[in-house]
C-alpha cells in the first residue's frame, strides 16, 4: 500500500511537474506575444502622432508661403510698406501672433512687425533654420530661443526674386501658445509624458507645461543621435527609476517626438500577472509534493481567479482582442466589444470577422488574412472600417499575428483600436491644406493639381475671374465686410458652375473656374455671361446694398498644355478685359510675380 501511495505521489509529482513546465512555457510565449503587440502598438501610435506634429510644422511654413504669394515685398531696409504688411500678417495669424521678421541672407533685420523682443542675430537657435534654407529646403525651423523669458520658435521661408533667394521671411511664435502645444496638451496623461524636442534636445511642446524649455534626459538625446529615425529606449534616471522612451525622429528642423513613461507602467498589468502566475505555479509544484489532493483543489481555485482577473482586465480595456480561426471565424472576442462596438458579450463568437468589415475593405482584408496564414511569424498592421452594433462604420487599426502554432491560442490574434478620431483629424488637416479657409473653396494648390490632371486627358476651358470694385467696398466697410462679400461671391459662383467644373479661390478677390472637356467658345462664353450677370446683382454687406462687377478672362487650353501656361493665358485674358473696360490694373505687379 505504501509503495502504491508513493507511486501515486511520484506519478502525480511528475505529471504536475510536466504540467507546470508547460504552463511556464505557455505563459512566456503569451507574454512575449503580448509584449510584441504592445510595443508595436506603442511605436505605431508614436509614429502617427509624430506624423501629425510634422504636418503641423509644415502647415505653419505654408502660411508664410501663402503670405508671400499674396503680397509683394520691397525688401528694403526699414521699408515702411513691408513693416505694415508684416504687422497685418502677425495680427491675423493664429500661428505667428508673436511677430514676423524680414531678414537678409546674412540674418540682419530688414523689417519687423515689432520693435523689441526679437532674438539676437547671433543666437545659436538661428543656425538650424539657415542651414536648412542654405541646403535648398523650402522652409527652415529654428531651435528654441529665449527672449525676455519667453521661449520662441522661428519658421522661415525664402523670398525668391527672379528665381534666386533674396531674403528670408520669418514667423515667430511663443511655443507656450502654439497649436502644437495645444495638440500636445490633448495627449495629457498621468502615466506618460509627451514631448516635442528641437535639434538641441530642448522641450518645445509637452503635456506637462512646467517642463517647457527644459532639456530632455541625456539618454534620450544619445538614443536619437544613434538612431535618428527613432526607436525604443530603456534607461535609468539619476534617481534610479527605470524608464522607457519611444522616439520618432526626422521631423522638420531636426525635431523629434518623444513619449516617456516608467518601465513599470509601460510593462503594465500583463507582466505583473505573469509573475504572479509563475509564482503560483511554483507554489503548486511544492504543494503537490506534500499533498496532491490539496494541490488539485488549490489549482482549480487559482485558475478560476486568474480567469476572472483576465476577464476583468479585458472588460475595461480600450482595445478589442479577438482570436480567429483559419477561416476567419471569431473563436474569442474580448468583453470590451460591448463597450467599443456595442455588441453583447459573446455575441460575435462564431460569426465571420469579414461580415463586420465594410464591403469596400473586404477584398483587401481577405488578401491580408490569407497572407498572414502563409507567413507564420509575420506581424501585420492595417486599417479598415468595422460595423458597430448600431450599424455605423468606424475606422479601426488592426495588429494581427499568426499564433496558429501557439498551443494556448491556436489562431490569428487580432488587436483592434478605434482610430476614428485620429482619422478624422488627419482628413481635416488634409482638407485644410487644399482649401481656402475663408470660402471653403479649393485653393490655388488644389486647383493647379486638378488642372494638371484634366489637361493630361482632355482640353479644358480656364476662366480667370477678378472682381471689379471690390477694393472700394473693402475700404469703405472694413475687412470683415469684405470677407463676408467674398463668401457671398463664392456662393453665387458655385451656383453658376456645372457639376464637373472646378471652382477655386486663388487670391484676394480672384477666382478660377476649370471647365473640363470644353473645346469651343460657346460654353465658356455662356459661363462668362452667367458669372457677370450673377455678380452684377446687388449684394447686402453690413445691412447696406453694394454693387460690384466681374472681369472674366477665358483661355481654351488644348489637351497636354502646360498647366501654368494655361493659367497665365487666362490671367492675361482677364487683364485685357479689365483694361478694355477702363478698370485700373492695381494688382498687375503681383500677378506678374506669380507668373
Amino acid at each position: 500500500m505504501r509503495l502504491r501511495n508513493w507511486i501515486a505521489v511520484v506519478v502525480g509529482v511528475v505529471l504536475l511537474a510536466a504540467a507546470g513546465t508547460i504552463g511556464f512555457l505557455v505563459n512566456r510565449s503569451a507574454l512575449k506575444a503580448a509584449d510584441e503587440v504592445h510595443l508595436a502598438d506603442s511605436r505605431a501610435l508614436a509614429v502617427n502622432n509624430g506624423t501629425l506634429v510634422g504636418r503641423l510644422q509644415w502647415l505653419s511654413a505654408a502660411e508664410l508661403g501663402d503670405f508671400l504669394s499674396e503680397n509683394a515685398l520691397h525688401l528694403g531696409p526699414g521699408n515702411a510698406g513691408d513693416r505694415d504688411l508684416l504687422r497685418t500678417f502677425a495680427a491675423k495669424s493664429d500661428t505667428f501672433g508673436y511677430g514676423a521678421v524680414l531678414l537678409d541672407l546674412n540674418g540682419r533685420v530688414l523689417s519687423s512687425s515689432r520693435g523689441t523682443g526679437l532674438p539676437a542675430a547671433g543666437n545659436a537657435g538661428w543656425k538650424p533654420l539657415f542651414t536648412q534654407l542654405t541646403g535648398g529646403a523650402k522652409a527652415g525651423f529654428s531651435s528654441i530661443m529665449v527672449v525676455d523669458g519667453a521661449f520662441l520658435e522661428a519658421v522661415g521661408v525664402p523670398v525668391v526674386v527672379g528665381g534666386v533667394p533674396a531674403a528670408v521671411l520669418v514667423g515667430l511664435n511663443s511655443v507656450a501658445t502654439t497649436s502644437l502645444q495645444q495638440y500636445t496638451v490633448t495627449l495629457s496623461s498621468d502615466v506618460h509624458q509627451t514631448a516635442i524636442i528641437d535639434s538641441t534636445g530642448t522641450i518645445a511642446a509637452t503635456n506637462r507645461v512646467q517642463q517647457l524649455g527644459r532639456q530632455i534626459d541625456p539618454a534620450v538625446r544619445r538614443a536619437l543621435a544613434a538612431e535618428p529615425a527613432g526607436g525604443f529606449v530603456r534607461y535609468t534616471t539619476v534617481g534610479g527609476t527605470e524608464m522607457v522612451a519611444i522616439t520618432v525622429g526626422g521631423l522638420p528642423g531636426g525635431w523629434s517626438y518623444v513619449r516617456i513613461q516608467t518601465r513599470k507602467s509601460f510593462d503594465g498589468a500583463v507582466h505583473t500577472k505573469s509573475q504572479t502566475l509563475n509564482l503560483t505555479l511554483g507554489a503548486m509544484l511544492l504543494i503537490g509534493v506534500l499533498a496532491m489532493s490539496v494541490l488539485g483543489y488549490r489549482t482549480q481555485i487559482q485558475r478560476r481567479r486568474a480567469d476572472e482577473r483576465f476577464q476583468a482586465l479585458f472588460q475595461h480595456a480600450p482595445d478589442l482582442v479577438s482570436v480567429l480561426g483559419a477561416d476567419g471565424t471569431i473563436d474569442y472576442s474580448s468583453p470590451s466589444a460591448a463597450t467599443v462596438l456595442g455588441y453583447p458579450e459573446g455575441r460575435l463568437v462564431g460569426t465571420s470577422v469579414f461580415d463586420l468589415v465594410h464591403p469596400d475593405d473586404q477584398p483587401y482584408m481577405r488578401g491580408q488574412f490569407a497572407r498572414l496564414l502563409i507567413n507564420r511569424d509575420e506581424l501585420l498592421r492595417l486599417q479598415c472600417r468595422v460595423r458597430s452594433a448600431a450599424g455605423d462604420y468606424r475606422w479601426f487599426e488592426f495588429t494581427a499575428s499568426n499564433q496558429m502554432t501557439n498551443p494556448s491560442l491556436h489562431g490569428i490574434v487580432i488587436n483592434a483600436r478605434d482610430i476614428s478620431e485620429n482619422r478624422a483629424y488627419q482628413e481635416r488637416l488634409a482638407h485644410e491644406a487644399e482649401h481656402d479657409a475663408l470660402t471653403g473653396l479649393p485653393n490655388r494648390r488644389r486647383m493647379q493639381d486638378a488642372l494638371g490632371t484634366s489637361l493630361r486627358e482632355q482640353p479644358v476651358a480656364v476662366l480667370f475671374v477678378d472682381l471689379d470694385g471690390f477694393k472700394p467696398v473693402n475700404d469703405a466697410h472694413g475687412h470683415e465686410a469684405g470677407d463676408d462679400l467674398l463668401r457671398q461671391v463664392a456662393a453665387r459662383l458655385t451656383g453658376c458652375v456645372r457639376e464637373q467644373d472646378v471652382l477655386a479661390r486663388v487670391g484676394g478677390d480672384e477666382f478660377v473656374i476649370l471647365m473640363p472637356g470644353v473645346i469651343g467658345p460657346a460654353d465658356s462664353e455662356a459661363m462668362s455671361a452667367r458669372i457677370r450677370e450673377s455678380i452684377a446683382a446687388p449684394f447686402v454687406v453690413g445691412g447696406s446694398p453694394v454693387r460690384i462687377g466681374a472681369s472674366v478672362g477665358v483661355h481654351l487650353a488644348a489637351g497636354s498644355t502646360d498647366p501654368d501656361e494655361a493659367l497665365r493665358a487666362a490671367d492675361h485674358a482677364m487683364y485685357a478685359v479689365k483694361h478694355s473696360r477702363g478698370y485700373p490694373q492695381e494688382k498687375a505687379g503681383r500677378h506678374r510675380a506669380e507668373d
